[in-house]
């Protein structure tokens, strides 16, 4: 294990020295600070297109809980596209480029060239997260006067785990798919299969399937199902996938 932290630098480094750095950070960051004040005009903005029409609806005031809502339901979809699109190459980068081999050259061992990167890249989305959760927070509060912290944080927490789920997952896609486009696409059929299964109670109730669903009634305090079975079987299918992960690249011909 000397040779994780080393591994774990260079990780860290390529983040820091490439367009990862920006990329991620500044979609969340966008996505936080435009939310609450969006979910406030927008009741507004519809009332007034309708206005004078037959039929017109008169939507009622925002709450905290339309930009909650709005943030959840940005984590899940919209970050969490860009997470399988930015790791489609997470390890096949490196294997094509002859990265990968140069430093196995050394005394590392693949299982910890795996686990380095699922580390590291793991806490960079985890930090991404939080603090776009924490700008949400502030904007909330600061457009609605009103942002209790456990409906945001806690369906906010348990996209997360999802989040790191589907970051296990492209890891494995990018060990076994050379192609990073090819990788992308498994992760997105995954996503699809996932947002499918989440439709029938069972997989909901007891499977990574029904984290988005739940999440979104969490943020809406509208919460019916545990989010405990879920977030357990994720958690538990995220290590599975790396340790898959780490098992075929011990097998891989670089």
């Amino acid at each position: 294990m000397k040779t994780f932290p080393v591994l774990a630098w260079k990780e860290a480094q390529e983040i820091i020295h490439t367009w990862r750095i920006w990329v991620l950070p500044a979609m969340v960051i966008f996505f936080a600070v435009i939310g609450p004040p969006l979910a406030r005009i927008t009741p507004e903005l519809l009332g007034s297109l309708t206005a004078g029409t037959k039929g017109s609806v008169t939507l009622p005031p925002a709450t905290f809980a339309d930009a909650y809502g709005q943030w959840i339901k940005n984590l899940s979809q919209i970050i969490l596209f860009a997470i399988i699109i930015m790791y489609g190459g997470m390890v096949s980068t490196e294997v094509r480029e002859g990265t990968a081999a140069f430093v196995l050259t050394k005394p590392v061992r693949r299982s910890t060239f795996i686990m380095a990167k699922a580390t590291v890249h793991g806490l960079f989305v985890s930090i991404a997260f939080v603090v776009g959760t924490l700008a949400t927070w502030f904007m909330t509060q600061l457009v609605f006067g009103a942002a209790p912290a456990g409906q945001l944080w806690a369906p906010a927490l348990l996209l997360l785990l999802f989040a790191l789920l589907v970051l296990a997952f492209m890891e494995l896609f990018s060990v076994l798919i050379p192609a990073t486009a090819g990788a992308a696409g498994a992760g997105l059929g995954l996503y699809a299969l996932l947002a499918a299964g989440g439709a029938w109670d069972p997989l909901a109730s007891y499977s990574p399937a029904g984290v988005p669903a739940i999440a979104a009634a969490m943020a809406a305090n509208q919460a019916h199902m545990s989010p405990a079975w879920p977030a357990i079987t994720g958690l538990v299918a995220a290590i599975a996938a790396v340790a898959l992960a780490a098992f075929l690249f011990k097998r891989k011909e670089l």
